[in-house]
């Protein structure tokens, strides 16, 4: 699944090519994605986005009229090409500028999401709950700390809640526990705030260098321009399960957290 880095990757690569320019055409291939593709996206035409920003993994694309949400779902990425360039079986929407830029959304399963408002943004029902952004100062160790006391969830469940700080999907909670040295499996309520400044340190430094990177491709992911993310070379647990620990060299175990795959090193992570 894309994760934060994977959309802060995409919104850079797309901002240029569909800032302030006319939109002229809206296609809608399969309006069948995570929920109905709205009709009210034909009232755009002509109309210019003005600021794409992101908030968690949703991409905020803004118009005079209001703003288009996007989400990447399990597979989908977000591509710039020529208006004329012939659709792939999962090219599902299509925004076409004056300029002879299309912006296209492919999602091979369909978990992605094109939706439409012109209300306030921060009102929205699937960004009204969420919790600060992982690189901004709102998030530190003071808030985890708060949010953790008398808590018995593990620190990994903790991290990927979105209500506690958005973004860090499973891949990135992986690497940022191994970097921080703290076991997954640790009860929150149970970590000091000391392991918590680290832990901050290294969730932020991480995502940073994911983003430097383009973020990180394993299967569908590529950038706004059809590039790979690279970050995957410097993953130093996440899919390496049973191979040597980068540090200790032991053997990195393999559980199974809410469905998603931790790796870590028994004998590094306490």
């Amino acid at each position: 699944m894309p994760e934060l880095p994977e959309v802060e990757t995409t919104l850079r690569g797309i901002s240029a090519h569909v800032l302030n320019t006319p939109i002229t055409r809206i296609t809608i291939r399969n309006p069948k994605l995570r929920w109905p593709v709205p009709d009210e996206l034909a009232s755009l035409l002509q109309q210019q986005i003005t600021k794409i920003t992101r908030r968690a993994k949703y991409l905020l694309l803004s118009t005079d009229k209001g703003t288009i949400i996007i989400h990447l779902g399990m597979s989908g990425s977000l591509r710039i090409v020529d208006s004329g360039t012939t659709y792939d079986k999962h090219d599902h929407v299509e925004f076409c500028f004056a300029n002879g830029n299309a912006l296209r959304l492919k999602d091979p399963r369909r978990f992605g999401a094109v939706l439409w408002t012109n209300e306030s943004i921060d009102e929205h029902p699937l960004l009204s709950h969420l919790g600060p952004e992982p690189l901004s100062d709102e998030f530190n160790s003071e808030l985890l700390f708060a949010l953790s006391r008398n808590k018995t969830v593990a620190i990994k469940q903790f991290i990927m809640n979105s209500k506690i700080v958005v973004g860090i999907g499973n891949i990135y909670a992986n690497e940022a526990l191994f970097a921080s040295g703290i076991n997954p499996k640790r009860a929150v309520g149970k970590i000091s705030k000391k392991r918590y400044e680290q832990l901050c340190i290294e969730i932020k430094r991480i995502l940073e260098k994911a983003i430097s990177q383009g973020g990180t491709t394993l299967k569908d992911f590529v950038g706004g321009t059809g590039k790979p993310g690279y970050f995957k070379q410097e993953l130093l647990v996440y899919g390496r399960k049973g191979l040597p620990c980068m540090q200790c060299k032991s053997p990195l175990k393999e559980i199974r957290q809410g469905n998603r795959s931790t790796v870590y090193c028994t004998h590094c992570q306490t």
